[in-house]
């Protein structure tokens, strides 16, 4: 049988793919070609089918992403939580950390990227700019007034991000694209956002720090935007993968998800 279906091959082909003696069988140069495109294609429908299965079944497995300090831990932390509570099956291992990484060279599936890409071989999905806005305590605010401009905060205590280059310059963005850069000064500094947030809520001073960490303490009265007009240039945040990911039940909705909700 195996033999007949081989010479309608030929036939068909009109080349003789298989020497035949009477000791063995020996692929011809046009067998051997013809039998390694034929692996190839059936490998790429085995894969087809399996990813198609994928896609049909519950999300389920281990997620490895990587996202900057504060931003993991005030706001993709419970964003993921949620995740879980809908997909009980997967896994996440989140790393924590304000460097640029290898994404795909340390095994993560997945990074959140603030600023301007540097590797263009990876998939980006845009996210809201990170834009950041001033805020204050109440009782910061009570003891030391209100900014009515931005000259007004060289007279105020400022919150100073020693990590980024904003430490002693806030480069502002106003209506119509007014730029202005303003000097600060204060007595706080550190280079972590979140240790940032606590000393704007214990009423050290005024902070500059991304309005989706701020958000909730501002809508709970915790804190008040300052010069609500005025922000520092907003900065890109992408979703980041390789683009031969397979596309897993599991990272198919871990996108979908994050993209809707930081989108």
């Amino acid at each position: 049988m195996v033999a007949k279906h081989i010479k309608t091959i030929e036939t068909r082909l009109g080349a003789k793919l298989i020497h035949r003696t009477t000791r063995r069988h020996q692929l011809t140069e046009v067998g051997q070609l013809y039998y390694e495109r034929c692996k190839r294609a059936l490998a790429e429908v085995a894969l087809a089918e399996a990813s198609a299965s994928e896609l049909q079944s519950a999300p389920r497995g281990r997620l490895r992403l990587v996202a900057p300090v504060s931003f993991g831990t005030q706001v993709l932390v419970p964003a993921l939580i949620e995740y879980q509570n809908a997909y009980p099956e997967v896994s996440i291992e989140l790393s924590l950390d304000n460097n640029v990484h290898d994404l795909v060279g340390e095994g993560f599936e997945l990074g959140i990227h603030i600023g301007p890409l540097s590797d263009s071989s990876l998939v980006a999905r845009p996210l809201t700019p990170y834009r950041r806005i001033l805020a204050a305590a109440p009782d910061y605010l009570a003891r030391h007034g209100r900014p009515a401009a931005p000259e007004d905060l060289t007279t105020h205590l400022c919150l100073g991000h020693s990590y980024w280059r904003m430490s002693d310059l806030w480069h502002l963005v106003g209506p119509g694209g007014e730029m202005r850069d303003v000097p600060i000064s204060g007595r706080f500094s550190t280079n972590q956002g979140s240790a940032l947030r606590m000393a704007a809520l214990s009423g050290a001073g005024i902070v500059l720090q991304p309005e989706l960490l701020l958000a909730a303490d501002i809508a709970e009265g915790r804190l008040e935007q300052v010069l609500p007009e005025w922000s520092y240039r907003p900065v890109p945040m992408f979703l980041i993968y390789a683009p031969n990911r397979r596309p897993t039940a599991m990272l198919r909705t871990v996108i979908d998800f994050l993209v809707e909700r930081f989108g």
